[in-house]
Formats: structure tokens, sequence, C-alpha cells
């Protein structure tokens, strides 16, 4: 039965894998910026990034490895999303010992986007304004800052233009929480541990993010509207699935480049500017 089992993913990630989760060319990552700005008020962002973890039984000789900071042992399935909850990218497989920052810099995603392999579009202008401002990612504290990566600013007590840019990176970043959470509680495989190896985890994985894909794409009935978060940027109305499932992940802040820090002040100020005319 587990070899059928496994057998069955590997198909699935052979045959629909090229289809529903493919890399996006140019043409598309343009069209999800363009649904982050329409849905969720944040311009030139091509996704959201976070990492999850899978709980595994602990494998034999190397546990260590997979032993994560919440006392667990799991593979990591570090995933970007567009703005309507469908994965566009994922790395599964990553110890749960590492924080989603190096898991995402080890894994072919994080090298292509680091190396600026992604054909992410060019650099293009802030709506209403003349300023250029590059296509980025965004995700939390655990990643780093750089020019193609947003995340929001450190500590408490902020001044209220920082505060502004928070918020609206995380109204963003909510996203792919979400994903995560219609995922886990549609396939409700992922919500206990898996008892079997880490191989045969990773394609547990795999296929149940394949077959989240087709479905969103295909199925109005996997994911309504009371599913997911609703936010009017100002209130959140949490969606059902977090009825059933909660989401810490680890954090850690991670080293940030100078540029991006410009880059970062230069979004805070378009923002703070425009205030949230769109709800989703």
């Amino acid at each position: 039965m587990k070899a059928i089992v496994g057998e069955t993913c590997d198909v699935l990630w052979e045959v629909l894998g090229p289809i529903y989760l493919s890399v996006p060319q140019k043409n598309e990552w343009k069209r999800i910026a363009n649904d982050f700005y329409s849905m969720w008020d944040l311009p030139n962002c091509v996704g959201a990034i976070d990492g999850k973890h899978i709980n595994i039984f602990c494998p034999n000789n190397i546990g260590s490895l997979f032993y994560n900071y919440k006392g667990n042992y799991s593979i990591v399935l570090l995933a970007a999303c567009d703005a309507n909850y469908t994965f566009t990218a994922v790395d599964i497989g990553a110890y749960g010992s590492q924080i989603d920052g190096g898991v995402m810099w080890n894994s072919s995603f994080g090298q292509r986007l680091y190396t600026g392999q992604l054909n992410l579009p060019k650099e293009e202008v802030l709506p209403g304004t003349s300023n250029s401002f590059p296509h980025y990612f965004v995700g939390d504290s655990a990643f780093p800052l750089k020019p193609f990566l947003m995340k929001p600013y450190p500590g408490n007590n902020l001044p209220l233009e920082r505060e502004i840019l928070n918020k609206r990176l995380s109204r963003a970043r909510r996203v792919i929480e979400n994903a995560f959470g219609i995922l886990a509680s549609r396939w409700r495989i992922l919500l206990s541990t898996l008892h079997m190896s880490p191989t045969s985890a990773e394609k547990i994985v795999k296929a149940t993010v394949l077959l989240h894909n087709f479905l969103k794409m295909h199925d109005g009935s996997y994911c309504p509207p009371e599913y997911v978060d609703q936010d009017d940027g100002n209130v959140v109305t949490k969606g059902l699935w977090r009825n059933e499932i909660s989401t810490p992940l680890q954090k850690a802040i991670r080293t940030c480049s100078n540029n991006a820090f410009k880059l970062r002040d230069e979004l805070m100020s378009y923002v703070v500017s425009r205030p949230i005319q769109r709800t989703e």
C-alpha cells in the first residue's frame, strides 16, 4: 500500500507539476503584481513567501537534523504564492532544524531569486508617481531584507509611518499564511504527524500542493470567500480554516542590505501617501 501511495504521488508530481506548479514567466509575474496591487494595495509585489513545518515521526539515526524549535520533528515546506492563494514555487524536505531564511537560501527557488534568474519584470514606476521600484516578494522577519524581498520594520512602538507600512506588508503576507491554512485544513493528513520516512513525507506534501493548486483553479467550492481571512484595511475577519489550525513559525532576523533599507523607506513613503482604497 505504501508503495502504491508513493508511486501515485510521484506520477502526480511528474504529470501535474509542469502544468500547475511551474515557475511563472515574466508576463505571469506582471499579472501577479497587478493582483497584489488591486487586491492588497501593494504595488510591484510578485508574491508572498513563508515556511511551514510538516511534522514527521523521528527518523532513525539522523533525528536531530529534523528536530525543530517547537520540540517536534519535521520537514519544511517553503513556498511562495500569488494574491489568490495559489502556490507559485515550493521547496519541500529541508530539515526542521533550519530557519525559514536558511531554507530559502539553500533551495533552488532561493538560489534563482538571489542570483536574478527568476525572470522577474524590470523595475516599474510606482502607480501615480515617477519613481521606479523593483519587483519583490514580501516575507516576515525570518527572511533577509533585500531589494527583491521586503519585510516589516522590526521593533515595537514604531513611528506611525513605519507602522503603516508594516500593516500593509502584513496584509499582503497574510496571503501565504492563508494558503498554508487552506492546504492543511483541506488535506487533513497534514494536520497530524506523518509516520513515514522523510522521503515519503516529501512525496505526500508535493502531491497535496499540486492538488491544492488544481482545485483552487478549477473548483470554487474548494476555497469559498469565508474560508480565508477578510481584511478591509482596518478590521481582519478570520477565515474558517483558523478554527482548526494554529500557525506559529520560527522567526529570526537575518542580514539586510543597505540598498534594501533605502527601498523599504521609499516604499513606506509611497504607502503612507496612499491610504487603502480597495477591499477584497
